[in-house]
């Protein structure tokens, strides 16, 4: 094998290892509400804050240097500021909106950090708690898939933009609706599923709506400047 190889399948490893331990959390979801064990919040909470610790981890051994730390903690903060700013309207926020900014910016990596680091600055101030990690998880999702596809080149397409914008709202809420039905519903029938899908669907509809509208608001704008100071400080 070549160098060039060697380095092209070190880079393939780590973005396989990343969809592992993302894909891991929707299939502990997944079993435990169809074999419905004992104390599922609990291990399904378990398997979220693995699964966030096990990213961290691996974003710490890439040693990034400070000034590719800062954008995110740039980021992060300012999606935390824009939901504490926004708390007097429920699900319209622009935690989604920046986190897609994030990682059509600065790629997937960037994107999730963002969305987790948004979720746990904000909850300081709407409260800790076992729904934590699943915010965490799912802003997370959310920028680390803007990154893919940007990747792909996907995003420079305007309706795939405020498409993926609208559906990330939904992910969102179906990720933690699921947290709800699983973790806190016994036991778990098509009756009880669709009353918990339910009563969310309104405010996860609101979400979408919102998300697209901070994109059409922000993301022109801002990525112009992200762009310019990507480029100038070689990130």
């Amino acid at each position: 094998m070549t160098a060039r190889d060697e380095g092209a399948a070190g880079r393939r490893f780590p973005a396989a290892l990343e969809a592992l331990v993302l894909l891991a959390v929707p299939v502990a979801l997944v079993v435990c509400g169809w074999f419905q064990f004992d104390q599922t919040a609990l291990l399904t909470f378990a398997v979220a804050a693995g699964a966030l610790g096990l990213f961290f981890a691996g974003f710490e051994r890439s040693r990034p240097a400070l000034r590719q730390v800062v954008p995110t903690a740039v980021l992060g903060a300012l999606a935390a500021a824009g939901r504490i700013l926004f708390a007097a309207t429920p699900d319209v926020k622009p935690v989604s909106a920046v986190c897609i900014l994030a990682g059509a910016v600065f790629g997937r990596r960037c994107g999730f950090m963002v969305g987790a680091l948004a979720a746990v600055v904000s909850n300081f101030f709407f409260g800790q708690g076992p729904w934590t990690p699943w915010q965490m998880y799912a802003w997370g999702l959310v920028g680390y898939l803007a990154g893919v596809l940007a990747d792909a080149g996907l995003l420079e397409r305007r309706g795939v933009l405020m498409a993926y914008g609208f559906a990330s709202g939904l992910l969102f809420g179906l990720l933690m609706n699921s947290w709800t039905l699983v973790g806190f519903t016994h036991p778990i029938t098509w009756q009880t599923a669709l009353l918990v899908y339910g009563a969310g669907l309104p405010f996860d509809l609101v979400h979408a709506v919102s998300t697209v509208v901070f994109l059409l608001v922000i993301y022109v704008p801002w990525r112009r400047k992200l762009l310019r100071v990507r480029d100038k400080f070689a990130l």
